[in-house]
């Protein structure tokens, strides 16, 4: 799975505009969605920004592991 088919997967699950999140990394909507598409690279300290926010490892967001671990169950 590619990543940014990803970062879409879970923020359609958690029923959230690509607007809202664009707002959590403070850059516009068109730049996430540039994100998301796989049109532009999504900068490391976006992935931990949205990590933290989805609660999830940047594994999980990048598709390196299938199953999601919550950030507040890794030691």
């Amino acid at each position: 799975m590619y990543f940014y088919k990803r970062l879409r997967d879970i923020r359609e699950d958690k029923d959230k505009k690509q607007a809202e999140i664009a707002s959590v990394l403070g850059i516009t909507s068109q730049q996430y969605q540039l994100y998301e598409s796989g049109k532009r690279e999504i900068p490391t300290h976006h992935l931990i920004t949205l990590a933290k926010y989805y609660n999830t490892s940047v594994d999980y967001l990048l598709g390196l592991i299938t199953t999601p671990e919550r950030l507040d169950r890794i030691k």
